[in-house]
């Protein structure tokens, strides 16, 4: 999900909502303190941190001669969903393939709901949030023990860069806009939108304002609490929770609210951190989720006086082990990216901790979605940044490996990474053209 408000040099993103939580703590706590020990004070050089034999995979070679995707050995892949190909209604399926979440459908087959990061334009489906908003989701039926699609169909339309999102304990996912338009009073945009999984057509789309208008990128929930977290894609940016008045209808309102660190007002997390170091939590309220403004930041600003913290665009979200981890795409001192966890406490503070600040481009630069596997807790991390993206595994050591790369010369970001709910197929997204892509082998082999 890129953003003009991108720190220059380093233009890739965030790590998604990701399905499935077994397991996903000891990896990043690994990674900390791996990190920790490469780095010496929160810093240094962490090339050290390769995972022996790529993971237990080996090395990356094309999937098939001429085959689209490079791939560990044993590894295959089918490819559907493009851009262009028609849907249940006959339209076209829109571009930008972005965020995703695969859920359990009937009769064995699994349901994809899949962002699509389109702007203005004309909207895809009706009934449309706004006519002239090319942006939503669309819903894939896919046969898991065929490898193939059975069905695609529009399932939100007429909304603005629908990035990230996430799933919910419910059975939906909360397609989030990363847009903060001027303000149109008919209709304005940068909100939270719900999808049904089992919506088999377009919802009526109705934006959750209470859960702020910023620019969204990620959310994930609590299923203790039924929270919802929400992270916030600009260079200055919050980091936000809504506590909803009901958990099992957010749109019956509730309260957003901004983190701050307890004593110290206005804390800045974007340089100078360390891993490890936990930093005690409070949250305050913002009085106007809404503002009937035309600036961006209006939401950030009202946090930010009553001392809310200072992130570096944060973008992927995802709950795992009683956890929140959010990633910051360009924090750092190196602007090459962190890994920030949270643990809540209740409903109340809880602590914010460094997981892992990326110092070396070659291990990882700026990375955006992630997901956990349900084999082994080990994470998958989509890389959206200058130059050929990959997909990279961490094991539940803190070790990094090479899962996945495109072969050839397309250089567009990879999004959207989640396994099925059985852990045997690892779904992902490339945006441009826009396709999806179901990869399947030994993940018994290694560490996913």
């Amino acid at each position: 999900m890129t953003n003009d408000s991108s720190k220059a040099g380093f233009n890739r993103r965030r790590f998604l909502a990701g399905t499935g939580a077994v397991g996903a703590a000891g990896a990043l706590q690994a990674l900390m303190g791996n990190t920790a020990a490469a780095a010496g004070p929160g810093r240094g050089n962490n090339r050290g941190i390769q995972a022996a034999d790529n993971g237990g995979y080996g090395p990356l070679q094309p999937a098939s001669p001429n085959g689209e995707l490079l791939l560990p050995a044993g590894f295959s892949y089918v490819a559907f969903g493009q851009t262009g190909t028609p849907m249940s209604d006959g339209n076209p399926t829109p571009a930008r393939h972005d965020g995703m979440a695969a859920f359990a459908g009937e009769d064995g087959t699994i349901r994809l709901v899949r962002n699509h990061e389109q702007s203005q334009g004309t909207a895809f489906a009706s009934p449309s949030y706004d006519p002239a908003a090319a942006g939503g989701t669309t819903t894939l039926v896919f046969d898991p023990e065929e490898m193939r699609l059975l069905e695609t169909s529009p399932s939100l339309s007429g909304t603005i860069r629908n990035c990230a999102g996430g799933p919910t304990p419910h059975g939906s996912w909360l397609s989030c806009e990363e847009t903060f338009t001027g303000l149109d009073v008919e209709t304005p945009h940068g909100y939270v939108f719900e999808v049904p999984v089992d919506a088999d057509g377009p919802v009526e789309p109705v934006p959750y304002k209470a859960m702020g208008r910023f620019t969204h990128e990620a959310v994930a929930v609590d299923p203790a609490t039924g929270i919802v977290y929400e992270t916030e894609d600009r260079g200055s940016a919050g980091f936000y929770r809504f506590v909803p008045d009901d958990p099992a209808d957010l749109g019956a309102g509730g309260r957003l609210q901004m983190l701050a660190i307890v004593d110290q007002p206005r804390y800045d997390t974007r340089l100078g951190q360390r891993p490890g170091r936990p930093l005690p939590v409070e949250w305050v309220d913002i009085a106007d989720p809404d503002p009937d403004s035309g600036d961006s930041l209006a939401v950030f600003y009202q946090g930010r006086e009553q001392g809310g913290a200072v992130f570096a665009r944060l973008e992927g979200a995802w709950y795992g082990d009683g956890s929140i981890f959010v990633n910051s795409t360009s924090g750092g001192d190196a602007g090459l990216g962190q890994v920030w966890q949270y643990r809540p406490n209740g409903d109340s503070g809880g602590q914010l901790v460094l997981v892992y600040e990326s110092t070396d481009p070659e291990l990882l630069q700026s990375p955006d979605n992630i997901c956990v596997s349900p084999n082994s807790g080990g994470l998958v991390l989509c890389e959206d940044g200058d130059g050929s993206d990959m997909l990279r595994g961490v094991t539940t050591k803190g070790e990094i490996f090479d899962l996945a790369a495109l072969n050839g010369s397309n250089t567009s970001e990879l999004a959207g990474a989640t396994f099925s709910p059985d852990g045997r197929v690892l779904f992902f997204n490339v945006q441009t053209p826009g396709v999806t892509y179901a990869v399947t082998g030994p993940w018994n082999n290694g560490a996913l």
